[in-house]
């Protein structure tokens, strides 16, 4: 069984109808020991050190070794860049996607790492779902930079440590963060342009500004089986039916081709497990590659069929289409 990471405070409840709903009943979220307790979290001073000096796995993407704390560990939170990248800056709110290892100033004592997962972790920040000292400490870096940091208690688990990692209310953490990619409301696919040449079927704009795609429906008859086809094809990993995905998402009626939800009109990236959503979406996106715009279109027996969503302007035995961006795995 894998590990759950100590660092997150993941909701529990994850969408389960492709997005379709209400929001509050949706999303049910629940506590555990890494849940930060406080509803206003501190704030603390930020220097540039005393951090430990990593002695092996010194590049970027390698599982590093880090000495143990020397002396006293600033009652501040502690932040260095270690290789500074070039890439989008991390924003609050966006989903951080890292690889880190964290472990105890006094004894450096490792209690958690994604290296040995081979799965970097991906999680919103700046907004209370991580422990305060990376809300503080990661926003505003650049993909491809190497940070790190020593968090003061307070700043990390508070006085009640935590159990599950063997971390005591008065333990200063120190975490080496890799961050591999940043997620935000105005990210799109990446990769090449799909040729769109069937006529019966609806065509997707290939636009990757951020804004929500065009997404026009012909006149003909809706087709009776999955459509999934690519509108961007991106060069990430294929999506199997076991992952939990980051999307951005368009969806339209095929009747007239109104619009009856999107993320892009929330501002909210959609996460969710393709096992808690409708067939059509698990048969359409499995096989795609992370990185892609997917055309999706969904007939009533592998959507809803008879049973629409309550309060929503899906009628019963209704065709959908959607527009999905496949922006990573969780």
């Amino acid at each position: 069984m894998r590990r759950r990471s100590l660092l997150l405070a993941v909701p529990a409840g994850l969408l389960t109808l492709a997005g379709c709903g209400d929001d509050k009943s949706d999303k049910a979220k629940s506590k555990d020991s890494s849940t930060p307790t406080n509803s206003t979290p501190p704030k603390g001073k930020i220097v540039d050190g005393p951090l430990p000096e990593i002695t092996k796995g010194t590049k970027f993407g390698e599982k590093p070794t880090v000495a143990k704390g020397s002396g006293k560990p600033s009652s501040d939170l502690a932040v260095k860049t270690l290789i500074a990248g070039k890439g989008a800056e991390v924003a609050k709110g966006d989903y951080l996607q890292a690889h880190y290892l964290g472990q105890i100033w006094d004894t450096a004592k490792v209690f958690d790492n994604s290296y040995d997962r081979k799965v970097p972790t991906i999680f919103p920040i700046g907004v209370g779902r991580v422990i305060p000292g990376w809300d503080q400490g990661l926003v505003g870096k650049k993909v491809d930079s190497r940070v790190e940091l020593a968090i003061p208690p307070e700043l990390g688990y508070g006085k009640e440590g935590n159990k599950q990692g063997g971390i005591k209310g008065t333990d200063t953490l120190v975490f080496v963060v890799d961050i591999v990619g940043t997620y935000g409301k105005n990210s799109s696919a990446k990769g090449k342009n799909a040729a769109q040449d069937d006529k019966d079927l609806p065509k997707v704009g290939t636009n990757t500004d951020g804004k929500a795609p065009s997404l026009d429906v012909p006149k003909s008859g809706a087709p009776k089986k999955v459509v999934a086809n690519y509108v961007i094809e991106g060069d990430g990993e294929e999506v199997k039916e076991s992952d939990t995905l980051l999307c951005q998402y368009k969806g339209v009626l095929w009747a007239d081709g109104k619009e009856f939800d999107s993320s892009y009109k929330s501002g909210q990236l959609a996460q969710f497990q393709l096992a808690q959503v409708i067939p059509g979406w698990r048969q359409g996106l499995v096989g795609k590659k992370v990185g892609s715009r997917v055309l999706v279109v969904v007939p009533p027996k592998d959507g809803y069929a008879d049973k629409p969503p309550q309060n929503s302007p899906i009628k019963k035995d209704s065709t959908l289409v959607f527009s999905v961006d496949i922006l990573a795995k969780m």
